[in-house]
């Protein structure tokens, strides 16, 4: 498990304080065998939300996936078997002021991962709790609320969706 110590994002931080950064990562949208949802609640905000974050250097999209999943989860995916349903970017709909202060925009491209391996395991650090849902949770992190929309125009069209 990596720490937000040391890690590229607080690298950054240690140079320009809380103001606004611009920050590629990924979010992993897992479904199982029942077409349940997983999702997690943040020890930040104490909402629900999809396994997600930062790009490290020298990381991709998928590489972002994978390590995210497995960091606040315990579930681990294959780069192959992510399938990439959507990207989320626009300022209004994707950017985060943390308890901190520290905000960014985020640019996330999200997939959706329906084969996995491991034990689900809620992270100490950032997760509070972790589960699969029939119907995502009443609380929901705002922007997960957009990549849900998104989610279903891309069952519903087959096509990539971007906002």
């Amino acid at each position: 498990m990596t720490t937000y110590e040391g890690s590229y994002l607080w690298g950054l931080r240690q140079q320009v304080g809380s103001r606004l950064l611009l920050m590629p990562g990924a979010q992993v949208l897992v479904v199982d065998d029942a077409d349940r949802m997983l999702f997690q609640r943040s020890r930040d905000t104490g909402l629900w939300e999809l396994p997600a974050g930062a790009a490290e250097p020298g990381g991709g999209f998928r590489s972002t996936a994978v390590r995210e999943l497995l960091e606040e989860t315990g579930l681990s995916v294959a780069e192959q078997d992510l399938v990439p349903f959507a990207s989320l970017s626009e300022a209004d709909l994707h950017t985060l002021t943390y308890p901190n202060g520290d905000v960014l925009q985020c640019f996330a491209l999200c997939f959706e991962a329906r084969r996995w391996t491991g034990e689900l395991v809620a992270d100490s650090d950032e997760v509070v709790e972790v589960g699969f849902f029939d119907e995502a949770p009443a609380e929901l992190h705002p922007p997960t609320r957009v990549v849900l929309g998104l989610y279903d125009d891309y069952r519903a069209t087959g096509m990539f969706q971007a906002r």
